[in-house]
């Protein structure tokens, strides 16, 4: 029996400024409200995706790990995931960590498209989060052997990270 995606993934920023004006009596209060929310169904086109890959994973002081987006992973069926494009791509650090927890930068056969250099990284403070979002028909290409493997690093000694991670996008499970 074959799987099918849905998944609605929502972006939303409230937030208010105020200052008390003159002698305290009023204040000004701009507003601003983004309310941002893509709704996927499943399938290789727009606002569409095939593969979810979610977890809660724990690297150990100053380790790194290279997550491969290309039959390494396996969702929660237990099926490899073997993903073409990535259409969403979420990381939040625990807030409980001491070091931070580093996004990018894999030497070799890094998955980069989001990226502007192969090199580059965010870095999550404790408690910091990311979320990249392409629902266009493309997404951010994956490449099997040369463009696919997302690099995790843990920023310093001591102590372990933990951090979450999602992954959504087209491609096959097997």
């Amino acid at each position: 029996m074959a799987s099918t995606l849905t998944a609605k993934l929502e972006m939303k920023i409230a937030a208010t400024l105020s200052q008390a004006i003159g002698t305290g009596l009023g204040s000004a209060a701009p507003a601003l409200a983004i309310d941002h929310v893509e709704d996927f169904s499943d399938g290789t086109g727009a606002n569409q995706a095939q593969l979810i890959y979610a977890d809660t994973r724990t690297l150990a002081a100053s380790a790194t790990e290279e997550l491969d987006l290309a039959a390494s992973l396996k969702d929660a069926l237990g099926r490899t995931l073997t993903f073409t494009a990535i259409k969403a791509l979420f990381v939040r650090a625990a807030d409980g960590n001491a070091n931070n927890v580093e996004v990018g930068g894999a030497a070799a056969n890094g998955f980069i498209g989001w990226a502007g250099d192969p090199t580059d990284k965010l870095v999550l403070r404790p408690g910091g989060a990311f979320m990249l979002l392409d629902p266009g028909a493309g997404g951010y290409a994956v490449t099997a052997g040369t463009g696919d493997l997302l690099k995790i690093a843990n920023s310093g000694a001591g102590t372990g990270v933990t951090y979450d991670i999602v992954i959504m996008g087209e491609g096959t499970a097997a």
